[in-house]
């Protein structure tokens, strides 16, 4: 640092702000010692910054599913925030929710040094697993509740289906079906349960949930029971990928989407703007949520506070897929 200090013609002081991402240090002068680090081949040593500051500058993720949208545009986010800040991240993907299979997973992080852990699985899955969370770590969990436990930062379920709810009440239907997510699923309850108390509180008749699991094949599946109903006007599904399945089943059985049914998703995939019809849906912020768990997260580290940050929002996206009904 001394050497890049001497090159760049600035204190070891403004090196170290530049290095460690901290305090003010002008764009132009920024530009030189960044220059100078280039020139001399100057890498920081994180072993050396660890004894000296107590800090690995790591941030360990504990993570039980990549395959979901949700949790792929969270963990991207949780990355580029980190970064910003001047952390690196430990992944330690787990194939279940077990007992031994996270703790394993919370040793690992121990050993690989890091300052703490976001954990990206939902709570209630830990709870009946009888997970010890680790008291040595600052530890804030992503997509669930632990009420004043520990920090969480979640999406709004109940607003996004609300909204879905409302959205096809108001268009003229005199109710509307759900398809559900995993029965154990805490995003999946928030969202059935909104969806039956908006209908309740409009006065109208509460069908019976379909079950389904988050894939397009489960959705197919209730699609298949759905298009024997000829009450069937309004249904909404608790992920955008059920309601492709679903999609698919009623154009299988000749009927229109919209004409004869209005179907809603939730997540906000891409790929729903480019089905025929565009599927309306509630747009989640993952990448407002990965931020926002890596800002709890050293806000404790830092200043030992414990934040409670607010839900993140949603936003119903209307597309070509809902209608008011017309007589099947």
């Amino acid at each position: 640092m001394e050497d890049v200090a001497r090159e760049a013609g600035v204190s070891g002081q403004t090196v170290s702000r530049v290095v460690n991402a901290r305090g003010y240090v002008g764009a132009a002068t920024r530009a030189r010692v960044e220059d100078a680090m280039q020139r001399l081949g100057y890498r920081p040593n994180s072993a050396a910054r660890a004894l000296r500051s107590g800090r690995f500058r790591t941030i360990g993720v504990v993570m039980f599913s990549f395959s979901s949208y949700g949790n792929q545009r969270t963990l991207d986010a949780i990355a580029v925030r980190a970064s910003q800040l001047g952390y690196a991240l430990t992944l330690i993907p787990v194939a279940s929710s077990a007992r031994e299979t996270v703790a394993g997973a919370f040793r690992r992080l121990e050993e690989h040094a890091v300052d703490g852990i976001i954990i990206v699985i939902e709570a209630h899955q830990l709870d009946e697993a009888d997970i010890e969370i680790p008291d040595a770590l600052p530890v804030v969990f992503v997509d669930s509740n632990r009420g004043a436990e520990l920090p969480f930062v979640d999406t709004d379920q109940a607003q996004g289906a609300r909204l879905a709810t409302e959205h096809l009440l108001d268009l003229g239907h005199d109710t509307v079906w759900h398809i559900a997510g995993p029965a154990k699923s805490y995003s999946a309850e928030r969202r059935r349960d909104a969806w039956r108390a908006t209908l309740e509180s409009r006065g109208r008749v509460v069908p019976e949930a379909v079950q389904g699991d988050w894939s397009a094949e489960s959705g197919y599946r209730a699609g298949l029971l759905l298009r024997e109903r000829d009450d069937v006007t309004a249904v909404f599904a608790a992920n955008d990928q059920m309601a492709i399945g679903v999609l698919r089943a009623f154009r299988e059985a000749g009927l229109d989407v919209p004409g004869d049914v209005s179907l809603i998703g939730f997540d906000g995939l891409p790929e729903a703007a480019q089905l025929w019809p565009p599927l309306t849906t509630v747009q989640q912020h993952p990448e407002r949520v990965g931020a926002l768990a890596v800002d709890a997260l050293l806000a404790e580290l830092d200043e030992g506070e414990r934040l409670q940050t607010p839900l993140v929002g949603t936003e119903l996206i209307v597309r070509g897929s809902t209608a008011p009904p017309r007589t099947r």
